[in-house]
């Protein structure tokens, strides 16, 4: 198991994940259909999508927090 200290990264790591699988397939869908070779092209997608979705969740994570504990506190 990993260290309840790491919580923040290993929940950044995850939700990239998820979400850039997800957001990587929608995309790749709407612009190309349903061709041939699209789960290659989704995969490839994905790998960076979710190369440019983890560190940027790493930077944003923290002032989303702050902004939606303000939200959310009103």
């Amino acid at each position: 198991m990993i260290s309840v200290k790491y919580l923040h990264q290993v929940q950044a790591f995850l939700l990239s994940g998820f979400m850039s699988f997800i957001m990587s397939a929608a995309i790749t869908f709407i612009n190309l259909g349903l061709v041939e070779n699209f789960v290659e092209i989704w995969i490839h997608a994905w790998i960076i999508a979710y190369m440019i979705a983890f560190p940027t969740i790493l930077l944003v994570f923290p002032f989303v927090r702050k902004l939606a504990m303000k939200i959310a506190s009103k």
